[in-house]
């Protein structure tokens, strides 16, 4: 069976960024998803199509083509007193490199990465943490079989990129399960 419109595949990856691997998928802990549905980006997808069980692949994602390029706008100058929790900041919270989840002026989800703090401000980053980046990947196809309902939502929720859950540990992209997931986005959107 090829890959398609409304097909389950199961299938491993390695993401290789900067000469470095960013995140893997394993026959293990494989990537599944159901094809079509936008659980993957656009052009991953495409570089897919009408692959079947065993094949390969191996496609370089331009940083148009993955998770956009570095957006100036997208970093931007926060007071300290945004990040209070019941009158007070936590210790812990703003260090450079902590991801935070956040919220925009509409209540949309967002995560910032704090890259830099001082007496009275917060730089916060709100680009994807793949931006600008050139994405490699290579990998294989385990399994396509016809979806059924429940591969519709990952076991646990999250975004079915190899992680089944929260993502703490692996996999995700800005699909609605956290950070980055070890800042690789794995595809996910």
């Amino acid at each position: 069976m090829k890959i398609s419109e409304n097909k389950f595949v199961s299938l491993t990856y390695t993401l290789t960024v900067d000469g470095q691997i960013a995140d893997q998928a394993t026959a293990e802990r494989p990537l599944n998803f159901v094809y079509g549905v936008g659980m993957l980006l656009p052009k991953f997808e495409e570089y897919i199509a009408g692959k079947e069980a065993g094949d390969t692949f191996e496609f370089v994602l331009s940083p148009a083509e993955g998770y956009g390029e570095i957006n100036p706008q997208a970093v931007v100058n926060l007071p300290k007193e945004v990040f209070m929790v019941d009158g007070a900041i936590p210790d812990d919270m703003l260090v450079v490199g902590n991801v935070l989840p956040m919220a925009d002026q509409n209540g949309n989800r967002l995560m910032g990465t704090v890259k830099a703090v001082n007496d009275t401000d917060v730089t916060m980053d709100f680009n994807h943490p793949m931006a600008g980046k050139t994405l490699n990947f290579s990998g294989q196809i385990l399994e396509v079989r016809d979806a059924r309902p429940e591969d519709m939502m990952p076991a646990g929720g999250g975004c079915s990129c190899g992680c089944e859950g929260d993502c703490g540990d692996g996999g995700c992209g800005d699909g609605g399960c956290g950070d980055g997931c070890g800042e690789s986005g794995c595809g996910c959107h």
